[in-house]
This record gives structure tokens, sequence and C-alpha cells, in this order.
């Protein structure tokens, strides 16, 4: 993507125990230099759940927005959208052991949401000194201590 119009789009994912109270970040540069600073909870899940859930309020909110680089520091989500993803679809959901997808909700309504964009996914390591993964982290983690 080499597009002016790109947004720039940090998310992250936390929870206090594991199920446990649970926080999402997510921090946005819009092509005009601001930016925008997301977050929320809830009180039983997981941080999968939550490093999903950062990048699916992202992508809400940057509705009429069409180029995204979304930077996450969770495997999890990157693999999930690029890879598993297929052949979950074609097994309806089902993972390589016939059961359903774990956060299926989430992996659904993330897979609507994404063919909306063009997005560029980028791995970025987590607590490694990246000041807006580190943005992200604190607002996921603060939004915890809101439950």
């Amino acid at each position: 993507m080499k597009n002016k119009e790109i947004i720039q789009m940090w998310t992250d994912g936390a929870c206090s125990g594991n199920p446990g109270y649970g926080g999402w970040g997510v921090l946005i540069k819009l092509v005009d230099g601001n930016q925008i600073k997301l977050s929320g909870h809830e009180q039983y899940t997981t941080n999968n759940r939550m490093e999903m859930l950062a990048v699916i309020e992202g992508l809400k909110y940057l509705k009429n927005y069409s180029s995204v680089i979304i930077h996450t520091d969770s495997k999890y989500v990157l693999e999930g959208i690029t890879n598993w993803i297929t052949n979950w679809k074609q097994n309806n959901w089902k993972s390589s052991n016939k059961k359903d997808v774990k956060n299926k909700d989430l992996w659904i309504e993330l897979d609507t949401l994404v063919n909306k964009f063009k997005i560029e996914w980028k791995w970025v390591k987590g607590h490694s000194g990246n000041v807006e993964n580190d943005i992200a982290d604190l607002l996921a983690t603060t939004a915890i201590k809101e439950n």
C-alpha cells in the first residue's frame, strides 16, 4: 500500500486472569496526523477475545476509510485472519478436530469487516519499545480497571 490515504492502526488486548477481566485498546493515526484512541472492557473474557475485539472496534470506527495498516502483537489474530480462516470457512467454522472454532462469533464479525477494507497486516513485538503498541497496551490495561 503506497496510497497517501492509508490509515495506521495499532491494537492490543489484555486480561487480568485468562479468563478474567479484560480490556482492549486501539490507537489510530489518521492521514491528517490526528490520533484517535479507543478502548473498552469486558468482565469475563480471554486475552485472545480482547485482541480480536480491539481490531474489530478499530475497523468499526474506520467505516469510511478503505486502506488500513493494522499493527498487532497478537500472532493469534494475525495467523487467524491471514491463514487459518480460509480452512475454517471451508469447514463451516469447524477446526481440524471438528469442533467449533474458538471465538467463532468474533471471527465471523472480523471476517465481515476486513472484507470492507484493503488491509496490510503487520506483526509488532509486544512490550519492545514500539511507542504506538505501548499506547494501545496502556489503553487496554487501563480499560481493565474500569470493570
